[in-house]
């Protein structure tokens, strides 16, 4: 068995043409094909009498998970992850520090055909200080030997390769690949990242660069498969 997962930074469905689009954003996740998806940047308009998840959700045919950070009148604005897979447990993990920009992480635990796939999707802030501090949060989540198969994956916001929030996330879960997935239209920065424990079950790991992707977001979606 295989699991496909993605994680994608939809921008709150604006394009690299400054156009609010949401159905571009649902032809990529329909290029996708994920059983698991990790958004970041989900900001709730209204679609079609819809909120924009529910609206992303009921395209695609997938379940929705919201983690908002922003809680507004108006807009709520956060993560949010969409399955296919049955949910077992799902905690929201708040990563805001003092005087910063509201950050969340979603922690789910999810039934991968009779297999517990824990998977934390985040959004990470935009100072080293502060990824500093929500790594170090992020990696208690993970109960070594409470789920089959462990999954980190978001938007880090971490463009120092050699930094201190990537090395101890390579010694913790060993190193992965990084891909090059943002800015959408000619990418050089690893923003977004994806690590799977135990390392051996990730099989594949590319940025999904069709010529959709690269005007639907000001990112580009990384796309992962787990050999389960």
């Amino acid at each position: 068995m295989h699991l496909t997962i993605a994680t994608y930074n939809i921008h709150a469905c604006i394009g690299t043409d400054g156009r609010f689009k949401p159905e571009r954003i649902v032809q990529v996740l329909h290029e996708l094909n994920a059983d698991v998806l990790a958004l970041q940047e989900v900001e709730h308009h209204d679609v079609e009498g819809r909120d924009l998840l529910d609206y992303l959700a009921a395209k695609t045919g997938l379940t929705a998970i919201a983690g908002p950070t922003l809680l507004r009148e108006t807009r709520h604005y956060g993560n949010a992850i969409l399955t296919k897979l049955p949910i077992l447990a799902v905690n929201r993990v708040d990563l805001t520090l003092p005087g910063h920009e509201a950050r969340g992480a979603i922690d789910v635990t999810l039934d991968g055909n009779g297999r517990r796939v824990q998977v934390v999707a985040t959004h990470l802030g935009l100072r080293p200080w502060e990824r500093r501090q929500q790594v170090r949060q992020l990696l208690k989540l993970f109960n070594i030997g409470s789920a089959n198969v462990y999954v980190l994956m978001g938007d880090l916001n971490e463009w120092f390769l050699w930094g201190r929030p990537l090395r101890w996330l390579h010694a913790h879960f060993k190193r992965t690949p990084h891909c090059a997935t943002f800015p959408a239209r000619r990418p050089f920065m690893a923003l977004d990242r994806l690590w799977v424990h135990p390392r051996r079950r990730l099989a594949k790991l590319e940025v999904h660069a069709t010529g959709l992707a690269r005007v639907a977001s000001d990112h580009l979606p990384l796309k992962a498969v787990i050999e389960m």
